[in-house]
C-alpha cells in the first residue's frame, strides 16, 4: 500500500486495543470504537458508514413541543406504562393515515426507542406456546435483534431472503414453519442492510402462513416510508406504507422515531398491537408470567418491570409531530429524501472504483437508493474489505453480522452529508491505486 492514510501499525495497535481480532465478527460498536481511536491518533476524520444514526436535524415540531411540556413541568411526574393519550390517538390516526389500518390508540405503547419494542416483544412471544420458542429472521436484518434473543437464551433461525423473492418465499418459509417450533417471524420493510423492500405479494403470503401455522409477524418499521420510489408522503391517499397488516391480524408493528423524524436521542418507539391480538389470552404465558392476555403481559408485566414506562416530554414530542403530519402540515419525507440522493452519489464513486452492489436487485427491479446499501469488491471477503478500507479512512459494518450469506459491507449514508463527497472520492481513488 502506497497511498493509504492510516499507518498500518496503528491499525493494528487500535484493532488489538478494542479486542478485535477479525472484522468479519466485529460489531457496529466495535467498528464505531475502532474509528474513533483511528480518527484521535492520526487527526484524519473518518468517512463514517458503520452506523444509522440520523444525519438530520431533528423535527423542529417535535423540539420546541417538548421544550414547551418541560417547561409545563411534566419532568416532576412518572409517566403512565400506557403512554400519554395524544401520542396513542395521534399514532392511531397516523397508521390509518400513512398504512390505511385501523388499531385502536389503546393497543399503541410507546417504548424507550423500537430496541425496546422488539426485546419486550422477544420477551412474550417466545413464552405464548409450549414448544414454540424460536424466532425466524428474514435476513439480512439488524443484527441486535438477534443479540436481544442471545441475551434472553431463546432460539433463532435465520435465512437470506434474496433468492427466494416473491412465490418462493413461501416455500422456503414452510421449511422452518413445518417443524412447529416457530413462534414469531421478524423483518425490516424497507430493509436495513440490503434495502430491499418486501411487496404486496409477499406481504401476503407472510400473512397467509402467520394465519396457518398461528404465529406472530414483527414487522419493524423503522424506515417507515422510506422507499422513495414511490410517494407515501400523503396523509390518506394511496399508496401506502406496506404492511402485514392486510393480510393477517396476528402481527405487531414496531414503529421508531428515530430515522423518519431524526429524533433518536430521545429514545421513543412504539409498539403497536393489532386489536385482535392485543387481548388474545395465551394460557403458557401465566406460566412464566402469571397473566394470560398478550397485551397486558406487554405493558404491565415487561414494560413496567424494565423501565416503568418512556420518558415523559419525548411523547409530548412525537404526538406533535404525527398531528402535523396527519393534519397535512408536514410532508414526512421532504427532508429524508437527502438519504436517497447520498445513496445514489456514494453508490456511483464505489463503482468507479471498482466496487461491485451486493443486492443489487429489489425482486425484478433495481434496488431503491435510501439509508443502507451493499457494497463488495472482487476477490475480498467481507471482514478483510472491512479491515481494507480502514486504512483509506472509511468505517464500515460487514455484512455477516447481518445475517448475510453473501460477502460485502453494510454501508450507511447517514454521516456522509453531501459536503463530504469530494472526501470519499479522493479515499476511494487511493484504495483504487492500490488495488
Amino acid at each position: 500500500m502506497q497511498n493509504n492514510i492510516i499507518d498500518q501499525q496503528l491499525l493494528e495497535n487500535k484493532l488489538a486495543e478494542s479486542a478485535i481480532y477479525d472484522m468479519q465478527e466485529a460489531s457496529i460498536r466495535d467498528v464505531v470504537k475502532v474509528a474513533n481511536l483511528l480518527e484521535k491518533a492520526s487527526g484524519y476524520p473518518f468517512i463514517r458508514m458503520e452506523m444509522g444514526v440520523p444525519g438530520l436535524s431533528p423535527s423542529r415540531i417535535g423540539t420546541e413541543a417538548e421544550i414547551e411540556a418541560l417547561k409545563l413541568g411534566v419532568a416532576q411526574f412518572y409517566p403512565m406504562l400506557e403512554g400519554h393519550p395524544s401520542l396513542s390517538e395521534e399514532a392511531a390516526r397516523f397508521i390509518q393515515n400513512f398504512m390505511d389500518i385501523r388499531i385502536q390508540p389503546a393497543h399503541i405503547i410507546p417504548t424507550v426507542g423500537a430496541m425496546q419494542a422488539s426485546y419486550t416483544a422477544f420477551m412474550a412471544l417466545t413464552e405464548c406456546q409450549e414448544g414454540k420458542n424460536t424466532v425466524l429472521f428474514i435476513d439480512p436484518g439488524f443484527s441486535v435483534q438477534k443479540t436481544q434473543l442471545e441475551v434472553m437464551g431463546k432460539p433463532y433461525e435465520t435465512f437470506d431472503i434474496f433468492e427466494f423473492r416473491g412465490k418462493k418465499l413461501r416455500a422456503k418459509l414452510e421449511e422452518y414453519l413445518k417443524k412447529g417450533n416457530i413462534c414469531a417471524i421478524v423483518y425490516s420493510n424497507p430493509n436495513n442492510p440490503a434495502w430491499i423492500c418486501l411487496n404486496e405479494e409477499e406481504l401476503q403470503i407472510i400473512g397467509e402462513l402467520a394465519n396457518q401455522y398461528d404465529i406472530i409477524i414483527l414487522e419493524d418499521l423503522a424506515y417507515f416510508a422510506m422507499d422513495f420510489r414511490k410517494d407515501l408522503s400523503h396523509p390518506g391517499v394511496p399508496p401506502f406504507q406496506p404492511t402485514v397488516a392486510k393480510y393477517t391480524d396476528n402481527y405487531i408493528l414496531m414503529i421508531s422515531s428515530s430515522k423518519l423524524f431524526s429524533y433518536a436521542g430521545q429514545r421513543l418507539g412504539l409498539l403497536c398491537v393489532s386489536d385482535t391480538l392485543y387481548p388474545k389470552k395465551y394460557p403458557h404465558l401465566k406460566v412464566r408470567y402469571k397473566s394470560e392476555e398478550l397485551g397486558y403481559t406487554l405493558v404491565y408485566k415487561l414494560i413496567y418491570t424494565q423501565t416503568s414506562g418512556t420518558a415523559h416530554s419525548p411523547q409530548y414530542a412525537v404526538a406533535a409531530i404525527l398531528k402535523a403530519a396527519n393534519d397535512g402540515q408536514l410532508d414526512i419525507l421532504k427532508d429524508v429524501k437527502e438519504y436517497g440522493s447520498r445513496a445514489h452519489i456514494m453508490k456511483t464513486l464505489f463503482r468507479e472504483a471498482g466496487f461491485e452492489i451486493v443486492y443489487n436487485k429489489d425482486g425484478e427491479e433495481e434496488i431503491g437508493d435510501g439509508f443502507y446499501f451493499t457494497i463488495g469488491y472482487p476477490g475480498m471477503k467481507g471482514g478483510e474489505l472491512a479491515k481494507e478500507l480502514l486504512y483509506y479512512g472509511i468505517s464500515s459494518l460487514p455484512l455477516k453480522g447481518c445475517g448475510s450469506k453473501r460477502e460485502g459491507l453494510r454501508a450507511c449514508v447517514s454521516q456522509v452529508g453531501l459536503d463530504k463527497m469530494e472526501v470519499l472520492r479522493e479515499r476511494l481513488e487511493r484504495f483504487k491505486k492500490d488495488h
